[in-house]
């Protein structure tokens, strides 16, 4: 049934119901009564009496038949099926001289939700979150699944659907979506970005893949944003998505050339203050755009399929920086890499890395292995798993990144043998102002001190949280409180500098005392 068809029919539902159960017909129900009882006495009363309740009857199946036909619509149609979908609500929007939009929405934890509990669990929270966006919509309003993830909507004309209305709507439905999804194996929370364009926002004329392409251009914007994020789209996000192209376009050039590159932040011991180890974080300098924020071009080597690439990039300039600091006299017990969910699927990773130690004539000891909780969460077997345990049994240094923002149990701290947990930097900001996070940290070190694990915090940018981080008896600190992100060479200079300020800390200790 087409979106045409179903809007005739509202249209005949509302006018037929309108003037059965309208206040003139009420009004109309006392002269009726009295002129059947005079004209055909008890009879024709009886007549009346049945055909009233009838017609109200009927007009409550005219009610439900816009709901029979909304049952019969596809639930799954093909992305490109979209515009021609679009296009038929400009259409009619042209018409009536009234508004319409379009509305993608991103369901942000499918992928992790298929690899943990299954396809059939996957399918089902699809299935319910359609049926909750539908529910939030009106009859005429349409929406689909585009994707295994994605679900659109095309708005039905309305005399005013300004950016306050629409950004209101895209609310309601991101919150409605963002409910609890109970299901037999357990409840699921899931985090949903929305971008949307209003057709009022575009040129006269527009056609329906114009209106789509500018909601999906929105939903970009809103997923690199994220998690949990709106978009309205706007004129700049073309140049945006322009831009964002050209990245793309560079990206695997970039790692061949040697523009992406990793700088080194260093971690210090809060009971010695000595650099106990350095995070290498990918820098990407770009000869016309300089220094590319990681947020924008990891997402364009992730798109590129290249994060595999960069990890075998950073993971040899890391060592090939490790192995000059050891020549210059700096010591740097260990450089921790980041390895990415693609990495820790390939099977051949634990051989790479033993092959790239022997070739730079390294320990195993001397890499640490930085993995994120989420990662650990979503894979308790498989690949992954198998991966993360060979190289803590290979004698690398397996860190948990950002703990306390995934569902890590106990169980997989042990199982994968993980030597320190990573405090996320939202445990820690204002940490020594704040009582609430004071207790919450604090019960996070003192859970990690009974497990055997030493911890690091991230993310420490004040000399207050670095002193109170050390009295609560956390291990490392790490952080623009300590030092920015650096070059391998820049690194060599702060470190001596760094070893210089700690003896003569030590010496005037000495004095004092």
């Amino acid at each position: 049934m087409t979106a045409d068809t179903l809007a005739r029919l509202r249209r005949t539902k509302s006018a037929i119901r309108a003037a059965l159960t309208g206040p003139q017909m009420l009004a109309f129900l006392p002269a009726a009564v009295l002129g059947a009882f005079w004209i055909g006495g008890q009879l024709l009363l009886i007549l009346v009496a049945l055909g009233l309740p009838a017609i109200y009857l009927l007009a409550g199946m005219y009610d439900a038949l816009p709901r029979f036909a909304n049952q019969d619509e596809t639930d799954v149609i093909a992305a490109s099926a979209l515009p021609g979908k679009a296009d038929e609500a400009l259409e009619a929007a042209l018409r009536r001289n009234a508004a319409t939009a379009c509305l993608l929405v991103e369901i942000e934890d499918m992928v992790p939700l298929v690899r943990r509990w299954g396809e059939d669990a996957a399918e089902a929270v699809r299935d319910r979150s359609l049926a909750r966006l539908r529910g939030m919509l009106r009859d005429e309003d349409q929406a689909f699944r585009i994707g295994d993830a994605r679900l659109a909507v095309v708005l039905a004309p309305a005399p005013r659907l300004d950016l306050e209305i629409l950004l209101s709507l895209a609310k309601r439905v991101q919150t409605g979506l963002e409910e609890p999804i109970g299901l037999d194996h357990g409840t699921h929370y899931l985090s949903v970005a929305v971008g949307f364009c209003g057709a009022s926002r575009l040129k006269p004329g527009a056609q329906g893949a114009v209106l789509v392409d500018c909601a999906q251009t929105a939903l970009d914007e809103a997923l690199a944003n994220g998690p949990s994020a709106i978009r309205a789209w706007s004129d700049a996000m073309v140049r945006s998505r322009s831009e964002r192209r050209g990245l793309l376009a560079d990206v695997e050039r970039a790692l061949v050339s040697g523009q992406i590159q990793p700088w080194f932040q260093p971690q210090v011991c809060t009971s010695t203050g000595r650099i106990s180890g350095v995070e290498a974080l990918a820098r990407w300098l770009h000869p016309e755009r300089g220094i590319v924020p990681p947020l924008q071009f990891l997402q364009c080597l992730e798109e590129a399929g290249q994060m595999d690439k960069l990890g075998e990039v950073i993971l040899q300039h890391s060592l090939t920086a490790l192995r000059t600091w050891d020549q210059a006299g700096i010591d740097i017990p260990r450089v921790s890499v980041n390895f990415s969910g693609t990495e820790l699927r390939n099977p051949q990773l634990v051989e790479r890395v033993k092959w790239e130690l022997d070739r730079f004539g390294l320990t195993p000891q001397r890499l640490g292995v930085e993995v994120l909780e989420t990662v650990i969460s979503e894979a308790p077997e498989g690949i992954v798993a198998r991966n993360i345990r060979d190289l803590g049994d290979l004698g690398c240094h397996i860190d948990l990144d950002d703990f306390g923002t995934g569902h890590a149990s106990i169980t997989a701290l042990r199982r994968f043998s993980v030597h320190r947990l990573k405090i996320d930097r939202s445990f820690v900001t204002r940490v020594d102002r704040d009582e609430d996070q004071r207790r919450m940290l604090a019960a996070v070190l003192g859970l990690a001190g009974r497990l055997g694990l030493e911890t690091l915090a991230e993310g420490v940018e004040s000399v207050g949280e670095h002193a109170l981080l050390a009295q609560l008896g956390c291990d490392h600190v790490q952080g623009f409180g300590i030092a920015r992100p650096m070059t391998s060479e820049a690194m060599v200079d702060w470190a001596r500098s760094h070893a210089e300020r700690i003896a003569d800390a030590q010496w005037a200790g000495r004095q004092t005392g």
